[in-house]
């Protein structure tokens, strides 16, 4: 990484559906950190295109901030890790609440803290995978639309906190997409893939934030199905 001409691009969430898929396209000009779980795909970024890869859960917050602190150059910061799977307040328990919002909140706002000091140096962007559950929530999901309002209100305030520095705090909102987190939500015989978002569609809008000219940044993009979907 030392001698790469490429900009520096750390993704987390790398073996989810949309995860992968923002590794894929993000590779064609960045160097890519890949952060995930699962080994197997891991082995499959880093052979098909070249993404250095760190396996390991991101509520490993010293590990993972002590290898952020070593890197030598960052520009592009998606916080993308996240859990999803149907808790309601009534069914529930505290261990649920904390599993949740230590992926989807603590965690991004821990790797968040330390990559801060190279993304003021590169003038770098920040994006978080939020979610429509945070405008749109659904049935059935008072954990997972909770911790996306939470995410939401972290990077809104980010940006102004950042501001001084020129880092640029995106967050991309998908609606429902065509994931494993959302095929775990439906019965198999309820599941229609073609109505959904396809995850490469979120790495399309992704590389559009980080294109984005110079002068300007997206602070939130909702990112909807052509034709809305209610549940």
């Amino acid at each position: 990484m030392e001698n790469t001409a490429k900009p520096v691009a750390l993704v987390t969430g790398a073996t989810g559906g949309m995860g992968y898929e923002i590794v894929r396209d993000l590779s064609r000009s960045h160097q890519v950190i890949a952060v995930g779980r699962d080994a197997q795909k891991l082995a499959a970024l880093a052979a098909d295109f070249g993404a250095i890869t760190w396996q390991q859960d991101i509520t490993d917050y010293a590990k993972l901030q002590t290898k952020v602190a070593a890197l030598k150059s960052l520009d592009v910061l998606v916080n993308g890790a996240a859990i999803g799977l149907g808790y309601s307040v009534d069914n529930a328990s505290a261990e649920h609440w904390e599993k949740y919002f230590s992926v989807n909140v603590i965690g991004h706002g821990m790797i968040t803290s330390a990559a801060l000091p190279l993304l003021r140096k590169s003038q770098g962007t920040i994006i978080f995978i939020g979610s429509g559950a945070s405008t749109k929530p659904s049935p059935g999901s008072a954990l997972y639309t909770a911790t996306k309002h939470a995410l939401k209100g972290l990077a809104d305030t980010l940006r102004i906190d950042e501001s001084a520095h020129s880092i640029r705090v995106v967050t991309v909102a998908p609606g429902p997409t065509d994931t494993k987190m959302l095929r775990e939500s439906f019965k198999p015989e309820d599941y229609h893939p073609d109505q959904y978002i396809q995850p490469a569609t979120i790495a399309r809008v992704v590389r559009f934030v980080v294109d984005a000219p110079a002068d300007t940044q997206l602070t939130d993009i909702a990112v909807r199905p052509r034709q809305e979907i209610t549940r």
